[in-house]
């Protein structure tokens, strides 16, 4: 087959090229992105994914060869944290180029002939397409490309391991390098690629969301939609926790490769470093310094035999992008606060009105009270209706949210417990909590913390000062 016959998917000459790969589905999604952009139909494309799941062999091996072979006056440059790594992707790359199945789809698209073409520049770190503009040049951080105008920019983990990520001179050299260099060698209709695992909130990544439109690749007609000055950004969990999406339709809790890396083995890792994990495998950093509650929750193995109230508090969505936030709690004789069940999501109100009226039949509730602020009268009538066992009651919070959350959280953490593996039960909702931050402005989500802050402002105005009178529940 020849290139005018039918150019192969990203997917299948992966295949070809690399007979050993075994992809999974999540490698195939991952494809189609690189694919789409690799046909121009994506300008600025971001990717974080855990390590050891391919990212590398997909971004700076297998695309830059697919680039070249679809476009070979194509200038491609490959970035990465050492010059030597640079060159190792380089060197893949051109032995790829080198193959018959190559040269099979891609004829026009070669590097090797039997008398080189005088001043044909063909080393470990640059090589040039043969009768053509195209070629491929590697550069390790801080490298120069002077001269050198670039059409496809391909950054991987610009830093090498976590302490190259956490010193703020290398993070700061790194964000230099990329506004004096990178975007220097770029024009008008120049395509970046960033391939990472995070390290740390201000890394590379982190920056340019917050300076730079970015959205969450969550469909597959994104690819088409999205304008070109705007970062299209594809984050696959180690272990699923935000909500299915066309790209990656996992439900809560499934491992990414199941096959390499198991749900075990991730919760393991998990326990060992909490912040580090949402930061590596779920592609959530938060700085270690600066946050509000962090992992000091308490933890319950079983709730007490005296309690004084079963109870719910929920705040609906404010807007389409935030998350309803629905919690069932016990209260023992002491005032001490244990968490029974949440419902974390950002499913419409016709589905989160079933989902916490479940759960309250299912707490056994009595009790439930709602913001009105946003929407939740009708959520708590709606919520009524379905749970007619349970009294639901609706106010308003007039109250600034961020004094509330922020003078409230030391009474927050030593309130409430929560049961042990919630972690695992409520991935969303713990790592909002967990890397929640003391600047209010730095969070995307106060859903979670609101809540734990309302729960314990309504029973300290229940209880008083006084210790509570108990009541025995079998």
């Amino acid at each position: 087959m020849c290139a005018a016959d039918r150019v192969p998917s990203l997917a299948d000459f992966a295949c070809e090229v690399y007979p050993f790969l075994e992809l999974r589905s999540f490698h195939r999604a991952y494809y189609r992105v690189l694919e789409a952009f690799a046909a121009g139909r994506i300008r600025r494309l971001i990717v974080t994914m855990p390590p050891q799941h391919g990212k590398s062999t997909g971004a700076t091996t297998l695309l830059p060869a697919y680039l070249l072979g679809l476009d070979p006056d194509l200038r491609v440059a490959i970035a990465s944290y050492s010059a030597a790594l640079a060159s190792k992707f380089n060197r893949r790359v051109q032995r790829i180029l080198d193959t018959e199945e190559y040269a099979a789809h891609f004829p026009a698209t070669t590097i090797k002939r039997g008398t080189r073409p005088p001043n044909y520049i063909r080393t470990a770190d640059e090589v040039e397409i043969i009768g053509r503009r195209g070629g491929l040049l590697s550069v390790g951080r801080e490298g120069s490309l002077t001269g050198n105008r670039v059409d496809c920019f391909i950054l991987d983990d610009l830093y090498k391991d976590a302490m190259e990520a956490n010193s703020p001179i290398i993070r700061e050299n790194c964000w230099e390098w990329y506004t004096s260099v990178v975007r220097t060698r770029m024009h008008n209709r120049s395509r970046e690629l960033i391939v990472f695992t995070r390290w740390h909130d201000e890394d590379l990544i982190g920056r340019l969301l917050r300076r730079e439109r970015v959205v969450e690749l969550r469909a597959w007609e994104q690819l088409d939609t999205t304008p070109p000055d705007v970062w299209l950004h594809l984050n696959f969990e180690a272990l699923k926790a935000s909500p299915p999406t066309q790209i990656d339709p996992r439900p809560a809790g499934a491992a990414l490769w199941e096959e390499q890396h198991d749900a075990a083995l991730l919760a393991d890792k998990r326990r060992l470093d909490p912040l580090q994990f949402e930061c590596m495998y779920q592609g959530r950093p938060a700085a270690r310094e600066g946050l509000l509650y962090g992992t000091n929750f308490s933890e319950y193995e079983e709730l007490p035999r005296e309690l004084v109230r079963l109870a719910n508090y929920t705040d609906t969505a404010d807007m389409g992008d935030d998350y309803l936030c629905s919690v069932c709690y016990a209260v023992d004789t002491d005032g001490a606060v244990y968490v029974t069940d949440v419902v974390y999501s950002r499913e419409p109100m016709e589905v989160t009105e079933e989902l916490v009226a479940a759960m309250l039949r299912a707490a056994g509730v009595r009790q439930a009270s709602v913001e009105s602020n946003n929407g939740g009268r009708g959520f708590a009538r709606a919520v009524q209706a379905r749970a007619p066992g349970v009294r639901v009651e609706w106010f308003h919070q007039s109250a600034n949210k961020e004094a509330r959350i922020l003078s409230n959280s030391a009474t927050v953490l030593h309130t409430l417990r929560f049961p042990r593996g919630w972690q695992q039960r409520w991935p969303e909702f713990w790592a909002h909590l967990t890397a929640y931050r003391r600047k209010f402005r730095a969070n995307r989500w106060h859903d979670a913390p609101d809540v734990l802050t309302g729960i314990v402002e309504r029973e300290a105005a229940a209880s008083g000062n006084g210790r509570l009178r108990g009541v025995r529940f079998f």
